[in-house]
């Protein structure tokens, strides 16, 4: 990969931040991100175990990318809908969990972290990203994230801290979400509802011209998951009458 331009003079700096993965080959190695900034993290194995014991509060559990037909592992549900929002983004081509720790020293205090996701997009630039609601963000916890921030900014990363995705957004990406699997594409039934959607109408509508609305309905999702039709997934629940059109472009 080529050197961000803007990373070049905070190779000193971050010299003093070393990184911790397993690299493709298996082998867990450990130095200056400045040496290793260019792995590609979007494929790593988890840096550490996920954890899970009797009576935990959190869900931890394994959600499978379309992007990269692969497990990605998460920690709580919240954590899941990141995933599940970073497969459904058409800007991210590769996705991975615990992709790394990172460790430096504080004031003569030693600290780690462990983001929660690497995601590569279509551009080739890589995205850090920590899954945490603002409720659950503490003094500590803003400290960790803004010095993560900084140290991906001097390596010509992006880095994102989200929370709860915001209702109806995340009813109607979990209902999506459930037709992401390529067995539910079938060629000439996408066909029929892209030329019936070049105009835009209600989603029940247009099903029922393709078809038995039954049979129909997981291809349209499928192709609402895929970015190939298009609908407003933040005003309202998805629904007969959502109005649905044609993308300009749908993914490959």
């Amino acid at each position: 990969m080529g050197e961000p331009a803007e990373a070049v003079p905070a190779w000193e700096y971050a010299s003093d931040v070393h990184v911790g993965f397993v690299g493709l080959d298996g082998v867990r190695r450990d130095g200056p991100l400045a040496r290793y900034w260019g792995e590609p993290f979007e494929l790593a194995s988890p840096s550490r175990k996920f954890i899970t014991f009797k009576g935990q509060k959190n869900f931890t559990g394994d959600y499978w990318a379309a992007i990269s037909r692969d497990l990605v592992g998460y920690e709580s549900w919240v954590e899941r809908d990141a995933a599940m929002a970073l497969d459904f983004d058409p800007a991210v081509v590769a996705l991975a969990s615990q992709p790394f720790r990172l460790a430096w020293a504080d004031d003569g205090r030693d600290r780690e972290h462990t983001p929660d996701y690497f995601a590569r997009l279509s551009d080739g630039t890589g995205v850090v990203v920590d899954v945490r609601p603002e409720s659950l963000v503490d003094e500590e916890a803003a400290e960790v994230f803004a010095f993560t921030a900084r140290v991906c900014a001097m390596v010509g990363w992006q880095f994102r801290r989200v929370g709860d995705l915001g209702q109806p957004f995340r009813a109607n990406l979990r209902w999506l979400a459930r037709y992401r699997h390529p067995r539910c594409h079938r060629a000439s039934v996408a066909a029929l509802l892209r030329e019936v959607f070049v105009e835009p109408q209600l989603l029940f509508a247009g099903a029922d011209r393709v078809g038995d609305r039954m049979a129909v309905l997981p291809v349209l999702y499928h192709l609402l998951w895929r970015h190939e039709l298009t609908a407003d997934l933040v005003s309202g629940p998805l629904g007969g009458r959502t109005v649905v059109s044609l993308a300009a472009r749908g993914w490959s």
